[in-house]
C-alpha cells in the first residue's frame, strides 16, 4: 500500500520523540538547579540573590575529630567521594577595613595560619587564605581574622586550625618564609582572590577523614588536600555577604613574631605562672625614667648587660647576661632596660650563646636562660628562668618546647598530620552521590 502523501515522515517521527522524552528531562534538570539561578533579565537575578534571607540558623563549627582509619584506607574514602555537580563560583575579592593596627594585626595571624598549615607553599598558602577569608564572611564563624584563625586556642581539642593548640607556634618559621607569607597575607586581604577553592570553609588532607566531611559538598581539590563548603543556603554565595565586626584581638601566641600582637598575654616561650618580682611592680617600673636604650647601643653593656639585638618594634631585648652574679639578680638587670617603658620583653642568654639576629631558631630558643616581660596596661609582669640550667621552683621553669614534627609532604594540613593512627572499630561513613540541595 503506498503511504499518504500527508502523512509524517520517519525523521519528523523521531523529532517528536526525542521532544517528549526530553521535555521530562529538562524540567527535572531545572528543578535540581540551584535556587540563584532566576529566569528573567541579569537585574532581575541579582536582586534575587541579594534579597535571599538565610531559611534556618547557622550550621554548627564542629572540632576536628578524625576517623581511625590509615592512610591508605582514607585516600581509598576519600576517593570515592565524588565532587559535587554544582557551580563552584570564586569568591568576592575580600578588602579589608579598619585601622592599620588592626589591618597589621589580621596580616600577621592569616600568614601564621598560611605558614603553620601550608608550609612554605605559595599555591597552598593563597588556598588558607582563601578559606580563613571565607569563614571571616560567614556568620557562623567570628567575625574577624584573628578571631577565625585562633578559634578554640584556649583547648587542646576543639581548635579549629590545630597548628594554635598542638605545639606547633614552639617551631620558628625562617625569615624569608616568614616574609613570604605575610606578602601572601597583605594580596588576599586588598582583594586578591584564589579562584580555585571557591567559598570553602573547610578543608582536609586526602589521607585523613574528619567526621564533618560526609555532611559537607566536595567542591576541589589542590594537590593533595581537598576542599568543601556546606550544603544547602549556607554554601551559597548569598551567605557571605556578612560584614566583619569589630578589631583584631591581640594574640600572644604569635607575638615572638608579630609585633603587632605584643601585649597580648606572654608568647609561647614565657608560658607559665606570672612571678612578680619584688620592690618594682609593671607600672610603677613604666613610671620611671625611661632608659636611653637604642640602635647605637648594641654591642654595647648597660648595668652590666650587653645588648645583641633590639627587636624592631623598640620594646623587645635580646641580651647577653654578665659571666659572673647570680640568676637571682637577673631581673633586676632586666629592669634596667626596661625602666619607663609602657611593655618590655627581656630574653637573654649566657655568654657566648646570644644569637645576633632575629628571627630565632629552635636551637637558640632552647638554649635561652633567662626571660622577662612586663605590661604595665595589663599590670603582666613575669620573670622566668632556663631550669636545665638553673634550678628553681617549678613556677619558675619555662616551659620545655618540643618542637612540632614536620611533615615529610608539604601542602595544607587542614585537618592536622598524624603519623598513627589509633585502631578501633568504626562504623563506616558510606559516601552518598550529592544531589538536589537540601531545602533551608
Amino acid at each position: 500500500m503506498a503511504a499518504r502523501a500527508d502523512a509524517p515522515s520517519p525523521l519528523a517521527w523521531i523529532a517528536w520523540a526525542l521532544i517528549l522524552i526530553g521535555l521530562p528531562m529538562a524540567v527535572a534538570g531545572w528543578e535540581t538547579r540551584p535556587r540563584a539561578t532566576v529566569t528573567g533579565p541579569r537585574s532581575s537575578r541579582a536582586a534575587a540573590v541579594r534579597t535571599a534571607r538565610p531559611p534556618t540558623p547557622p550550621p554548627p563549627v564542629e572540632p576536628v575529630e578524625v576517623y581511625a582509619l590509615d592512610r591508605d584506607e582514607a585516600r581509598r574514602f576519600n576517593a570515592a567521594v565524588p565532587f559535587s555537580r554544582l557551580a563552584n563560583p570564586a569568591a568576592r575579592p575580600f578588602v579589608f577595613s579598619g585601622s592599620e593596627e588592626d589591618l597589621a594585626r589580621a596580616v600577621d595571624c592569616l600568614a601564621a595560619a598560611e605558614l603553620y598549615e601550608a608550609g612554605d607553599d605559595a599555591v597552598g598558602e593563597q588556598a588558607v587564605a582563601q578559606v580563613v577569608l571565607n569563614r571571616v564572611r560567614h556568620p557562623a564563624f567570628p567575625k574577624t581574622v584573628c578571631g577565625v584563625v585562633f578559634q578554640g586556642q584556649e583547648r587542646r581539642t576543639g581548635c579549629q586550625f590545630t597548628f594554635t593548640c598542638d605545639g606547633a607556634l614552639a617551631r620558628t618559621p625562617g625569615a624569608a618564609a616568614w616574609s613570604r607569607a605575610r606578602e601572601i597575607a597583605r594580596a588576599a586581604l586588598a582583594g586578591k582572590v584564589y579562584k580555585p577553592v571557591g567559598y570553602a570553609t573547610h578543608y582536609h588532607t586526602d589521607w585523613v577523614v574528619p567526621y564533618w566531611s560526609g555532611s559537607l559538598d566536595k567542591i576541589t581539590s589542590v594537590g593533595t588536600h581537598l576542599f568543601f563548603r556546606w550544603r544547602g543556603w549556607w554554601g551559597t554565595p548569598p551567605a557571605f555577604r556578612f560584614k566583619r565586626d569589630g578589631g583584631e584581638p591581640l594574640i600572644g601566641k604569635i607575638a615572638r613574631l608579630s609585633p603587632a600582637h605584643e601585649g597580648g598575654g606572654a608568647p609561647a616561650a614565657l608560658d607559665g605562672p606570672p612571678v612578680l618580682v619584688a620592690g618594682t611592680g609593671a607600672a610603677e617600673l613604666a613610671a620611671q625614667p625611661k632608659q636611653a636604650i637604642g640602635a647605637d647601643m648594641l654591642g654595647k653593656s648597660v648595668a652590666g648587660v650587653k645588648l645583641a639585638v633590639l627587636g624592631p618594634d623598640g620594646k623587645s631585648f635580646l641580651v647577653e647576661l654578665p659571666g659572673s652574679g647570680s640568676p637571682d639578680g637577673w631581673p633586676a638587670l632586666a629592669r634596667t632596660f626596661c625602666a619607663g617603658r609602657l611593655e618590655c620583653r627581656i630574653m637573654a642568654w649566657k655568654p657566648g650563646a646570644t644569637p645576633a639576629k632575629l628571627p630565632l631558631s629552635d636551637a637558640q630558643l632552647d638554649k635561652m636562660s633567662f626571660a622577662y616581660i612586663h605590661n604595665a596596661g595589663s599590670g603582666l609582669q613575669r620573670a622566668l628562668w632556663n631550669c636545665d640550667q638553673t634550678p628553681r621552683p617549678k613556677d619558675q621553669c619555662m616551659r620545655r618546647r618540643v618542637a612540632a614534627a614536620v611533615p615529610t609532604d608539604t601542602g595544607l594540613a587542614g585537618v592536622r598530620r598524624k603519623e598513627r593512627f589509633e585502631t578501633v572499630k568504626i562504623t563506616p561513613v558510606i559516601p552518598v552521590p550529592p544531589g538536589p540541595s537540601p531545602k533551608g
